[in-house]
């Protein structure tokens, strides 16, 4: 089943822990003991969740030596921003009208009274 790059990025970011994972990957490189140290749940728990951000494109793995560090690759986040950027100027335009109609009731009753 195909699935496109926003859906693919949502259920991504629909875990608790996934996102977890990203913000603590906002300061740097860490490796995937450094992810799984903050969580009660065992490494290939913690592995199924970093190959669910690595298919989203969410992470990056490299390999060095033993290690495999992780870190963010933040830009299909910008596709989720564009996506809720268009909600974001309904909402805006609908408090815009909303301010506009609060003020002629308060014209009204400045005039009634």
């Amino acid at each position: 089943m195909s699935t496109d790059p926003l859906s693919t990025t949502f259920r991504a970011l629909s875990d608790p822990t996934r996102r977890a994972i990203l913000a603590t990957l906002t300061t740097g490189e860490k490796t995937v003991s450094d992810l799984a140290e903050p969580f009660d749940m065992t490494m290939p728990a913690i592995t199924k969740h970093l190959k669910v951000l690595e298919k989203a494109n969410l992470i990056e793995r490299s390999r060095e030596a033993q290690y495999r560090p992780c870190r963010l690759h933040p830009e299909p986040l910008k596709d989720v921003d564009e996506w809720i950027g268009e909600y974001r100027k309904f909402w805006e335009a609908s408090f815009d009208r909303l301010e506009d109609y609060l003020k002629q009731l308060q014209m009204k009753d400045k005039n009634d009274e």
